[in-house]
């Protein structure tokens, strides 16, 4: 069953918001009990991003009458927060959920899973993984590779552009940081002159507060706030050219999917949907009270300068070129992906901007 076909079908229905409840599908009585386990990249204390995961398991119970069972590990229990990939396409467990531009190493074109700088906001990354043939592509072209295949299990919205211990007023200042940001936004940073690294989420305090990176990117103001990054950092910068979306995944072994009977199957894509659409609900309602609180505490709120988001998008679509000239992957997904994202970006400017800018300015960061 294609992805677009089931969501107008049975799964419409599922992606409701917090707190809903499933009756089990036609048939699950019958079928055999199971008992999975997925892996997760994320810290347990996080009940956004680890509560995706959560999710994905309790919906799969609820609509298979308990018959399937899949038990959630957090990040560093079973297997490392960036090993994810790894231990599903291995089969060391029959599932993960993650974040894809965690693997680019392996294949770049796996970031169109998550998100590129410069790319499309969530809205705009459903659209194309739900309804403009992105998430079939992606599998066909992509995850197949690694005998995975990947749902769309979660999104955080647009991010923030991270923590500095001090003030990054101009290109110029970027120079020689040592950042903890992963994917291609790291990629483009190395490009202006950045020491990127990467580290799982539960490394990221540590790290700042010993002084070994001197900024950091995570989520946003709910997530950041529960990590504590405020305690070491103080300037917060805005916008995450580089997660204009964040999409994460539920990624499924080949081999066990193919075991599972239809309903089964048809459970996991319905559990996916639903905590896809219901993380997005959560950080649109958590964040904004987030923010406040953290700005009471001596946060001080910053935007990119304009030198840095123009070097930043000019390098971005540099290395995008450099790669649709040399990796056969990127260049199957990449065009179909830019066409999509320059439709979705002239309909946002031609409408859903022209509101924005009038209405959104005239409410202050004081009535958060």
């Amino acid at each position: 069953m294609k992805r677009r076909d089931f969501l107008k079908g049975a799964g419409a229905g599922a992606v409701a918001g917090a707190g809903l409840t499933m009756a089990p599908l036609a048939g699950a009585a019958n079928l055999p009990r199971l008992r999975w386990r997925m892996v997760t990249s994320w810290p347990n204390s996080l009940d956004t991003i680890y509560g995706g995961a959560e999710d994905v398991a309790n919906y799969v119970s609820q609509l298979t009458g308990g018959r399937f069972r899949i038990r959630p590990y957090a990040g560093g229990e079973l297997v490392g927060g960036l090993q994810v990939l790894d231990a599903v396409s291995a089969d060391t467990v029959e599932m993960g959920h993650t974040a894809s531009y965690y693997y680019i190493g392996k294949s770049p074109a796996l970031a169109f899973d998550c998100t590129v700088p410069f790319g499309m906001t969530t809205r705009q990354q459903n659209a194309w993984q739900m309804q403009g043939g992105g998430n079939e592509l992606l599998n066909k072209e992509v995850f197949s590779q690694f005998g995975i295949m990947s749902l769309p299990a979660g999104n955080t919205g647009v991010q923030m552009g991270g923590w500095f211990r001090k003030p990054v007023p101009d290109l110029k200042s970027l120079q020689g940081l040592k950042m903890r940001i992963p994917g291609f936004g790291g990629k483009v940073m190395a490009k202006l002159g950045v020491n990127v690294q990467t580290l799982a989420g539960a490394e990221i305090y540590p790290a700042l507060e010993r002084g070994v990176i001197d900024a950091a990117e995570f989520v946003g103001p709910y997530d950041d706030q529960k990590l504590g990054f405020y305690q070491v950092a103080k300037y917060y910068y805005a916008p995450s050219w580089w997660e204009p979306n964040a999409q994460l995944s539920v990624y499924i072994n080949n081999k066990r999917w193919a075991s599972l009977p239809r309903q089964y199957q048809d459970a996991l894509r319905i559990a996916c949907a639903a905590a896809n659409w219901n993380m997005v609900a959560k950080y649109d309602a958590k964040n904004p009270p987030a923010l406040k609180s953290l700005m009471s505490k001596g946060v001080k709120l910053e935007k990119f300068s304009n030198d840095i988001m123009t070097a930043a998008q000019k390098a971005a679509f540099e290395i995008y070129d450099g790669l649709n000239q040399t990796d056969p992957t990127w260049r199957k997904i990449y065009g179909e992906w830019l066409k999509f994202r320059n439709m979705e970006f002239a309909w946002a400017a031609a409408d859903q901007l022209v509101y924005e800018s009038f209405a959104f300015p005239q409410v202050p960061l004081k009535d958060l």
